[in-house]
């Protein structure tokens, strides 16, 4: 199969981009051809302005066509210096080297690059298969071309073995994190790969495009490079799922009237807003063949409107939803496909207007409202955003929104959300195999959210994907500190950390004051962002005795029972007093004291002593009823009774795991109350019987483990002055 076969996307998908259209009166380039033009008309030295080599007009020709004023001058530079680095040097497809770099050069300049990207596009494999060095690159063409080119350079597989691939994809996203124009040079040098992987076996095949699907896919969607995504995605679906992508290529091809049909409502949509004098261009934009799959499995069968889509470009916002007024008051609108992407764009930069019409046939199309700035940006992503260290749009225009600032500081829109968040936690996975797993799970996320923090400290706003709960919020907001996490204020209501969060909720993260408490392995359960699973498995890992439970008694079940006599449990002495024989004692049930509490004991009526823990608000009471103190001491028996609170915010299943942790200890439950929930906070008040009361700080700290509970205490009521 040839290079060319591989490529699924038809020349009807091609021609409903503006490239496409700038590219119908040029031939179709021919790699070959470049290629003998690269071996034998190469020039010796730097080619003038006017007089570029042969085989890189191509290049030139798209780039002037987006940038009319530039300086060509460098390009010759840079193609000299990359065919002769890499003269002799052949693909497998039996093409001259050269033509990699000029293809993939060229797919950049399509989509609008500036002159330093491509001029590092064209050197992007010199330092890594040639003689050339980097400070060579970094003498010739500065130090932003050769920061490019050091990004898109892999690391060397004999210092990291099988870790090259993962740390090669590290070092790159760590270098987009200060220019995005690198991710943008990998992703077309992929794509030219992935158009000419035909030559390769199929495992290699199959191998290279699973990595192109679950890590260059995704940041071609982060990144907005619409134009790359879609014919990656085409030719992953041709390599991994070759039944289905036949099945809808000849879906496609027997259905040669789908064109016609959308054209019929095309040239609907051009009368209404002509008559409505609304300046647009309507175009018709064939769906490529994932998108064409997608539907099929959503829809079952399909139309000839559903292989397409209608796109309206205007000149300004306010006339997008111009537009939009004028189909829906003139066709029959599907309000359930409305979508304003303006009004609130998507985190990778996209906007526009999504709709759907139904035609008076009762044709449904859909339709895409965007301006022609829109439509640049949604094509090209962060590649029509020029040079991200200035503040001005690739044609010298105006910056977009958000993307420069007045003293030059770099401002890369992309950079607050996921990529910030992907450049922190991969700082926390020094382990190769660690950081590739957590890599494919946050690109599988498709959507972000916004989440506003409580506290109004800066900044104001957690970036999340879709999905995430409170656990993902702690740990974004307070790294390692979120440890001590105990609950959440969700919207300013007591939440539990298994909370999943939504768009523009507010969050206050409820920290624990000591540094003991840690995480529960349940957490790992709600948490969805690489930075939490990896803080919680690494303290869970530096704390083998928390992640697993203690060892259970026999009969794991609670011991039950109703209340008991007091005089149960530690042994318990009273001195004579004035000669009186020694009275039996028993211990408070307002402080329940066991060994070894510092204790004091009062006569109460029928003769015994009740003993209460030193620090009992009643030892006060009842010296000011004038009562004195008995001197008490415990015996050698280890066992003891305790009244424990927990505090806890309400969830399912909380009563039985709260049980099971007691049990755990071999405590018997004397007597179990649950307090009404009130603002979905729980009071737990347990008496309990402990085969031995040395383990009662363990216990409690086992029951401060479980998830929701926020606070365990020994009971400091005032009642019971015996």
């Amino acid at each position: 199969m040839s290079a060319e076969a591989t490529n699924p996307v038809s020349a009807a998908e091609a021609a409903t981009t503006d490239v496409a259209v700038r590219r119908r009166g040029r031939a179709r380039i021919d790699l070959r051809r470049l290629g003998r033009a690269a071996l034998l008309g190469a020039t010796a030295g730097p080619a003038p302005r006017d007089r570029l080599p042969d085989a890189i007009g191509h290049v030139a020709e798209a780039h002037r066509a987006h940038h009319p004023e530039a300086d060509l001058t460098v390009l010759g530079r840079a193609y000299v210096l990359a065919e002769s680095s890499h003269r002799g040097q052949f693909r497998k497809s039996g093409e001259a080297y050269i033509t990699h770099p000029l293809a993939v050069t060229l797919i950049l300049a399509e989509l609008g690059a500036e002159t330093t990207t491509l001029t590092a596009s064209l050197l992007h494999d010199t330092v890594e298969d040639t003689e050339v060095t980097l400070d060579q690159v970094r003498r010739e063409f500065g130090d932003e071309v050769a920061y490019l080119v050091d990004g898109v350079t892999k690391v060397e597989k004999i210092d990291y073995g099988a870790a090259a691939e993962p740390e090669t994809f590290r070092k790159m996203l760590v270098a987009t994190g200060s220019d995005v124009r690198v991710m943008s040079i990998k992703l077309a040098d992929r794509l030219h790969n992935m158009r000419t992987l035909g030559v390769m076996r199929p495992e290699k095949q199959a191998r290279i495009a699973k990595v192109t699907r679950d890590v260059l896919i995704p940041l071609a969607e982060r990144l907005g490079v619409q134009a790359l995504k879609t014919e990656l995605e085409d030719l992953v679906f041709s390599i991994l799922h070759p039944e289905e992508y036949e099945t809808t290529r000849a879906l496609i091809a027997d259905n040669p009237g789908a064109a016609t049909a959308l054209d019929g409502v095309a040239d609907q949509v051009a009368a209404v807003l002509r008559e409505a004098d609304i300046g647009a261009e309507v175009l018709v934009r064939p769906r490529h063949f994932v998108s064409v799959h997608r539907v099929r499995l959503k829809r079952g069968e399909l139309r000839g409107c559903d292989f397409g889509r209608l796109l309206v470009l205007v000149a300004e916002d306010a006339d997008c939803y111009a537009v939009l007024g004028e189909l829906h008051t003139c066709f029959t609108p599907v309000i359930s496909e409305f979508k304003d992407f303006i009004a609130a764009p998507k985190f990778n930069l996209y906007q526009s207007l999504h709709t759907a019409i139904a035609a008076p046939d009762g044709a449904v199309a859909e339709v895409l409202i965007r301006t022609h700035r829109m439509h640049k940006v949604a094509e090209a992503g962060v590649v029509a955003l020029g040079n991200p260290h200035v503040g001005q749009e690739p044609d010298g225009g105006a910056a977009a929104p958000g993307t420069g600032t007045d003293d030059g500081e770099r401002v890369d829109p992309t950079r607050p959300g996921w990529l910030s968040r992907l450049l922190d936690w991969q700082q926390s996975a020094p382990d190769p195999d660690t950081f590739w797993t957590s890599l494919r799970a946050d690109l599988a996320e498709d959507d972000e959210i916004t989440v506003f923090r409580a506290d109004g400290s800066a900044p104001g706003t957690i970036s999340l994907p879709a999905g995430a709960s409170c656990v993902d919020a702690a740990y974004a907001q307070h790294g390692e500190a979120a440890h001590a996490c105990l609950g959440a204020r969700v919207n300013g209501r007591l939440a539990p950390l298994s909370t999943v969060l939504g768009d523009g909720d507010t969050v206050q993260l409820l920290l624990a004051q000591d540094t003991v408490s840690g995480p529960s392995p349940e957490w790992l359960d709600h948490a969805r962002t690489p930075a939490a699973r990896i803080a919680i498995t690494g303290w869970l890992r530096a704390h083998p005795e928390s992640a697993a439970p203690p060892a259970a008694p026999r009969d794991p079940r609670p011991q039950v029972s109703v209340p008991a006599d007091r005089r149960s449990g530690a042994e318990l002495h009273a001195e004579p007093v004035d000669g009186e024989p020694p009275a039996a004692a028993r211990p408070a049930g307002c402080c329940t004291p066991v060994p070894p509490d510092e204790i004091t004991g009062f006569r109460v009526r029928g003769g015994s002593v009740t003993v209460h823990r030193a620090r009992c608000s009643a030892v006060d009471a009842m010296r000011g009823l004038g009562r004195e103190p008995v001197t008490v001491r415990w015996g050698d028996t280890p066992q003891g009774r305790v009244t424990l609170v927990a505090e806890s915010f309400g969830r399912p299943g909380l009563l039985a795991d709260l049980t099971e942790a007691i049990a755990g200890f071999g405590a018997a439950v004397v007597s179990a109350n649950v307090e009404p929930p009130s603002e979905q906070r729980v009071r737990h008040t347990y008496t309990l019987h402990l085969p031995d009361a040395a383990g009662l700080a363990a216990l409690m700290r086992a029951m401060r483990d479980v998830p929701g509970v926020y606070d365990v205490s020994r009971a400091r009521h005032s009642g019971g002055l015996g």
